[in-house]
């Protein structure tokens, strides 16, 4: 166990990624503060600490501004998860995957696992505008008021992007990055999730964390090689040295 008030280094890092205004922030307040909250656009990075089991994620938060796309390469760096962000009602913030952000992914892990998000699926889909009764009871035992949110009069708007097409997408993906035969389907990685109503949201988010659980052991067992003290020879009278080694 870490020594108190000692943040211990995460075990392993995921980056959610995305045009601006698809509702990144929006996810990860919704998943790690269990409420939703009206956000200003992200400056640069900000990043949320998970506890997984015995295991320490960090989950970053990126800009979608295009002043802010520079950032987003040493951002994915070393990421074992990417999460790409689009906007149901909006087919330009798909496109926008694929021509802009993809190529800032270059520097994750060569073997990263890749889930395409669909938020704002509370805009299109009656079944994700009902809020569960966890999220209910988690919003009203929140201490600060939340910001309303009334339904659009034109409830559901029209849906421009579907399932199928995130799907082609991820399989676009999985081809560019020479990932076919290791990553997952398609169809157990590609979501359409609510920020607004937590639609999703905790399936999405715990689906990554359990496939990337085996590369956080691995990743632990290959730090914790043996160690050998000299000092321990002492008793057999052996020559002992200041410190150890491994």
């Amino acid at each position: 166990m870490s020594p108190p008030g000692k943040m211990r280094k995460p075990d392993i890092k995921m980056v959610v990624i995305g045009d601006m205004n698809v509702g990144k922030t929006s996810l990860l307040h919704r998943y790690t503060e269990r409420n939703f909250k009206d956000t200003l656009s992200t400056i640069g990075g900000a990043f949320f600490l998970k506890q997984w089991g015995p295991y320490n994620i960090s989950i970053w938060d990126t800009a979608g501004r295009e002043q802010f796309h520079g950032l987003g390469s040493m951002y994915c760096r070393g990421a074992a998860a990417i999460i790409l962000t689009y906007d149901v009602t909006n087919w330009q913030s798909l496109v926008e995957l694929e021509e802009r952000f993809l190529s800032l992914t270059d520097s994750a892990n060569s073997d990263s696992i890749f889930a395409i998000v669909g938020n704002k699926a509370d805009l299109t889909d009656p079944q994700a505008h009902v809020m569960t009764p966890e999220e209910v009871r988690a919003e009203e035992g929140s201490v600060l008021p939340l910001p309303s949110c009334p339904i659009p009069p034109d409830f559901p708007l029209h849906k421009q992007v579907n399932r199928d097409d995130a799907i082609a997408l991820y399989n676009r993906i999985i081809r560019y990055k020479a990932l076919e035969g290791i990553s997952p389907p398609a169809e157990k990685m590609c979501f359409e999730t609510s920020a607004k109503t937590g639609f999703n949201v905790d399936v999405m988010f715990e689906t990554l964390f359990d496939l990337v659980l085996p590369s956080i052991i691995q990743k632990r067992s290959q730090s914790e090689s043996p160690t050998l003290c000299l000092e321990d020879y002492n008793e057999e009278g052996r020559k002992s040295k200041g410190g150890c080694c491994t």
